[in-house]
């Protein structure tokens, strides 16, 4: 069944790029195409009335996504990039704003409802302020917790860390221990190696080599073994004569054979089978497989 879409299936970038800088006009500081997306940086006090703009002349009818981004030797060192979707078109834009830690960001949440979260996550991960936002609370991070652990010089074992104690039978929250220094950190490639002695190999240094051997220790006469002459005589007795044929397992091609003999076997079944168009059966006359096949195989 075809179903039919107004929306195509592979959208174009061919003139939207200018058909947005002219409709935003001094809203906008930087336009470019990159990497197959529009992208566009709107001064910070417009954003509001930019993204209402795409939302309501250019069918951007989603607000997909907030991320955030962090340059620490910029003036404005975070970016803000709001992620738009036009249903009808099939098309993404990226608007992105610059911020400083003291600056706010207009909120979009008068656009589209779900902004509040988007950026309750954003000040949660980066500490940017969204001003007008009237339910900006940290949303990932725990109760207490301190700093915001998507900057770039936010410590990577952070600051405090929680553990359950059996004594007070609850978490605690406790300054942060490392076992080890992990904060001592080398960049140099392990293939090159390094140019210092690592841990352990000074022991190598040290530990002296193994002793050579004077004299290799090897068994050169039936003396040596250990087991005596009784021993080696006795190992050199054959049980049984050697089998010339392998019709056993284990048996024939100089192994010991079954020592036979013609008395029956008391209480020995009577041979079965036998039959004229087959031949005898269960001995070295018998021709298994010859005649015809029974009924049903």
């Amino acid at each position: 069944m075809t179903v039919l879409h107004s929306a195509p299936k592979i959208a174009s970038n061919e003139g939207v790029l200018d058909a947005l800088v002219d409709a935003l006009g001094s809203k906008v500081v930087a336009a470019k195409e990159d990497h197959g997306e529009i992208v566009l940086t709107i001064a910070r006090a417009e954003i509001e009335n930019a993204l209402r703009v795409l939302r309501d002349d250019f069918a951007y009818q989603q607000l997909m996504e907030i991320a955030g981004v962090d340059y620490p030797s910029r003036a404005e060192r975070f970016e803000v990039v709001y992620m738009l979707l036009s249903v009808t078109k099939n098309h993404r834009v990226l608007v992105k704003v610059t911020a400083a830690e003291n600056t706010p960001v207009p909120t979009v949440t008068t656009l589209w409802p779900v902004a509040g979260w988007l950026e309750r996550e954003v000040f949660d991960m980066y500490g940017v302020i969204f001003s007008g936002n009237n339910d900006l609370r940290r949303i990932l991070t725990d109760y207490g917790f301190e700093g915001h652990p998507f900057r770039k010089d936010f410590p990577l074992t952070g600051y405090t860390e929680l553990r359950y104690s059996e004594e007070d039978k609850r978490v605690v929250y406790e300054p942060v221990k490392l076992a080890q220094d992990l904060r001592s950190f080398d960049f140099m490639s392990p293939w090159e190696g390094a140019d210092y002695v690592l841990p352990g190999d000074e022991k190598a240094a040290e530990k002296p080599g193994t002793p050579p051997v004077a004299e290799a220790k090897v068994t050169e006469s039936p003396k040596q073994t250990g087991s005596g002459e009784k021993t080696d005589a006795k190992a050199a007795e054959k049980v049984a004569p050697a089998a010339t044929t392998a019709t056993v397992a284990g048996q024939g091609q100089g192994d010991p054979a079954p020592i036979t003999s013609d008395v029956k076997e008391p209480g020995a079944p009577d041979p079965t089978g036998a039959r004229p168009d087959r031949g005898p059966t269960g001995g070295s006359a018998a021709k298994e497989g010859s005649g015809p096949a029974p009924e049903g195989s």
